[in-house]
């Protein structure tokens, strides 16, 4: 179930809110400019099917949004506990980053963890089949895929070149909680 959590950035001990409703967390979402939606998932899809195969399973959600938003490039990551550089793979996205772009991603499958860091607080949103997120340009957050990842994601671009981060230095994220089996 998909899940949001608020932090104020010095306690991460202690959740201002928490939420399971989606409609919510797409407002507390919305209220930080990030976008938030629930696609139907319902091609069942698992790590491993083709590029190909999952982007026409959602050719038209995908179609909308580079309509909307002018999106470059599509692809998709596929990931399960059985990839041999699943714990580098893992270790690369969670320290804080930017990107000049924004960071959108559809699950297809499975699950990840994504922590945003706009302001003073900290917003820890579970996405789960059918989410879709899209953080915006220059917002701090890192991304946690668990130990035993599995996922299938669909990832838009404006870049060409794809996933680019900026690295903030901050170790914030090492105060944070972790997505854990």
């Amino acid at each position: 179930m998909s899940r949001i959590r608020i932090y104020h950035q010095d306690n991460p001990s202690q959740a201002l809110v928490t939420s399971s409703d989606h409609p919510e967390i797409a407002r507390q979402l919305a209220a930080i400019g990030v976008r938030f939606e629930r696609w139907q998932a319902s091609a069942e899809l698992a790590p491993g099917a083709p590029q190909e195969q999952v982007i026409a399973a959602y050719r038209a959600d995908i179609d909308r949004l580079i309509a909307e938003e002018g999106y470059q490039t599509v692809d998709v990551v596929s990931l399960n506990s059985d990839h041999p550089d699943k714990a580098a793979l893992r270790q690369k996205f969670l320290s804080e980053h930017r990107h000049s772009e924004d960071e959108v991603r559809f699950f297809v499958a499975g699950s990840g963890l994504f922590t945003l860091h706009p302001d003073d607080k900290v917003y820890e949103v579970l996405c789960e089949q059918g989410d879709l997120i899209s953080v915006p340009a220059n917002t701090r957050h890192w991304f946690d895929m668990g130990p035993q990842p599995y996922f299938i994601a669909i990832r838009l671009f404006d870049n060409p070149e794809g996933w680019v981060a900026n690295f903030t230095g901050d170790n914030i994220a090492d105060r944070f909680p972790r997505l854990e089996a």
